[in-house]
């Protein structure tokens, strides 16, 4: 808890401050003051318990006062925020004492603000900027001092003295003084078990001089891995007394809330960084100090890419010079060349993480990034995992739809089209997707991922499931294509959730970019419940980081050719969980229909890409053979049997 109050000041303390003395010695006197006043056992044993929550960590004080035009006043305002672990907030502010007078007979009364409800949600935030600003002494007109170190001392010495005890975390909930704990340091949890192969891939990377990406399959705990090396390098720096700071980086909200709780079980409180800076900038600011002034062994800070890129925080890590470990969470999405120009090169150690640090038809981004990071420490490829049990066995189950009658006739238009701009010399291999033929292209991939037929398919297949929980559904994003000057067709997210809901009856709800973190949040606790909700409907959400590992049965209903999307899809699923002994994927592949006449060449160039997907899904699954008998038919039609 940080609580802020105003100094009990008489009017001699008012005099002595207007004729020159310095404000913080008139307020330690003031304090002092009062607690010698104090002789009753029950003040005492107030005060005595305060002294042990500020012994123990679990309280910080401060002091504030009104400064404006050379008069000071009281600080007399009532705000206040709560935050869970996770990450839900509460905001509240009124007028109400906690006196008998203020709870019983004034006429008072307190507004509560719930973060997570539409309308409450940025006035929370408003509010809990608002205290972070006062914590900082950055509001104006304000002045706000530390608690007086005599003051404290005497608070903690009448905690020795009079009975009782520090209430146990059971008694006060989570506790947040992690965030304030300045004795903080990493530890590697008791509970945690590390695996051999995160042992080796953390002894690979520091082999290289703190640097270089992990090429980890989804799912094998690549953010342990990383928190596992943070910790023995942090071990180093806190043998010798010396301060360090951890800057993650991750591309959504979502994952850096996931980050922030798995550093909370490694014995530090980050700072999360994301939405306004005048949330977060104050106690980065105040971390920083505390480490300069030798306060405190380590700061941690977790932003997300764009709050990263951004100036405010950019400015934070110019200023930096202190040992500095840098982590990217899903890296392959800092080879951009604006967020590569980013990338901090104070930083002393470097750790790159992505199961696909590849980025696709981008050769020059991808050297930049293992220029920056260094070269592949450690890889761990999906078959060894599965293998070694890091990762659940999978059965995998292709569906061949083929297009309906106004889907092929859309299909052969943007096909003869795509085959002009080919023959006059465009490469679709490179294709810009913003260029004459990249439209085209991605035009034409839209009719095959919200192919109709996809659906009557799929409702068979999920209605034999319907007594199953943990099922993960992903939709084709945007709606159906259609003739140029027609009104967009039907949206496949929402005609699935109406088949999966209100047709079959099964409990689901959507999972989007335009659901809120506490709704995520929220769903991902309900998910655990198949009674309660069996199905998540998405579209791209799911795709990088969010940890769900008991999904058990997964419907691709379109998924695009690029391999990072299908991997991360493929093992978001085969994550390990108490029950869970294997999962099962359902891929939905639309293909012309065998009676429509199509530019031969250019139709196997585009299902070579598709069926090279099919085969690196099939050949680890635990139903090879099975998925071959499948697309036989089709890979013998457009002659790739060689796939």
């Amino acid at each position: 808890m940080r609580l802020i109050a105003s100094p009990n000041l008489v009017a001699e303390d008012i005099d002595d401050i207007d004729n020159g003395y310095e404000a913080r010695s008139v307020i330690e006197r003031a304090a002092e003051r009062e607690l010698s006043g104090a002789n009753t056992d029950v003040v005492l044993d107030g005060l005595g318990l305060l002294g042990r929550l500020i012994a123990g960590g679990q309280l910080d004080i401060k002091l504030a006062f009104v400064e404006r035009n050379g008069r000071l006043g009281i600080y007399h305002e009532k705000i206040g925020v709560f935050r869970d672990d996770d990450g839900d907030l509460i905001g509240f502010t009124g007028s109400s004492n906690e006196t008998l007078g203020g709870l019983a007979a004034n006429f008072e009364s307190v507004q509560v603000y719930r973060g997570w409800v539409d309308g409450d949600g940025a006035r929370a935030l408003e509010i809990e900027a608002d205290f972070e600003m006062l914590w900082s002494n950055e509001t104006p007109g304000l002045r706000v001092e530390p608690f007086p170190a005599v003051a404290r001392d005497r608070l903690v010495k009448l905690g020795r003295e009079r009975s009782g005890s520090v209430p146990s975390d059971d008694e006060l909930g989570p506790p947040r003084a992690k965030m304030l704990d300045r004795n903080a340091r990493l530890e590697i949890p008791d509970g945690i078990q590390v695996r051999s192969y995160q042992r080796a891939a953390v002894d690979a990377w520091f082999r290289q001089r703190g640097r270089g990406i992990l090429k980890m399959a989804t799912g094998t705990g690549k953010t342990k891995t990383a928190l596992i090396a943070a910790t023995k390098l942090a071990d180093i720096y806190q043998g010798k007394d010396e301060p360090f700071v951890v800057v993650v980086v991750a591309p959504l909200q979502h994952l850096v809330d996931q980050w922030v709780a798995e550093l909370d079980e490694f014995g530090v409180r980050p700072v999360p960084v994301y939405e306004q800076s005048q949330r977060w900038q104050p106690l980065v600011e105040e971390q920083l100090a505390e480490l300069n002034l030798g306060r405190r062994r380590v700061a941690v800070m977790v932003a997300t890419n764009a709050s990263f890129s951004g100036a405010k925080f950019q400015s934070v890590l110019s200023r930096l010079a202190l040992p500095l470990l840098f982590i990217a969470d899903e890296a392959h999405n800092l080879g951009s060349d604006t967020m590569r120009a980013r990338l901090p090169e104070s930083a002393t150690y470097r750790l790159a993480l992505s199961a696909t640090p590849e980025r696709w038809h981008d050769d020059e981004g991808t050297d930049a990034l293992t220029g920056y990071f260094g070269p592949v420490a450690y890889e761990l490829g999906l078959g060894e995992a599965i293998k070694m049990g890091a990762l659940c066995r999978y059965e995998y189950r292709p569906r061949l739809v083929e297009l309906g009658i106004a889907e092929t006739q859309l299909y052969v238009q943007l096909s003869a089209q795509i085959a002009k701009l080919i023959a006059a010399g465009e490469d679709d291999a490179g294709t810009d997707p913003n260029s004459p033929l990249g439209s085209l292209l991605r035009r034409r991939a839209n009719i095959l991922g919200h192919a109709q037929g996809k659906l009557a398919v799929f409702r068979d297949d999920i209605a034999a499931r319907a007594q199953f929980g943990f099922q993960l559904v992903y939709c084709a994003e945007g709606n159906r294509p259609s003739e140029a000057g027609e009104a967009p067709g039907p949206n496949q997210l929402e005609d699935t959730l109406r088949l999966v809901g209100r047709d079959l009856g099964i409990p689901a709800h959507r999972y989007t970019s335009e659901t809120s973190r506490a709704e995520r949040q929220g769903l991902l606790r309900r998910f655990g419940n198949p009674q309660d909700l069996r199905a998540l409907v998405a579209m791209r959400c799911l795709d990088e980081g969010v940890d769900i590992p008991d999904a058990r049965i997964g419907y691709l209903l379109a998924s695009s050719s690029n391999p990072r999307q299908f991997i991360q899809r493929r093992g978001r699923l085969l994550r390990t969980a108490d029950g869970k002994d294997r999962a099962e994927i359902l891929d939905y592949l639309a293909i012309p229909s065998a009676e429509t006449p199509l530019n031969f060449d250019v139709e196997r160039r585009f299902l070579t890409r598709e069926l090279e997907r099919a085969h690196e899904f099939a050949k680890l699954s635990e139903n090879y053979e099975e998925t071959l008998d499948t697309l036989r038919p089709i890979k013998d039609r457009f002659q790739l049997m060689h796939i």
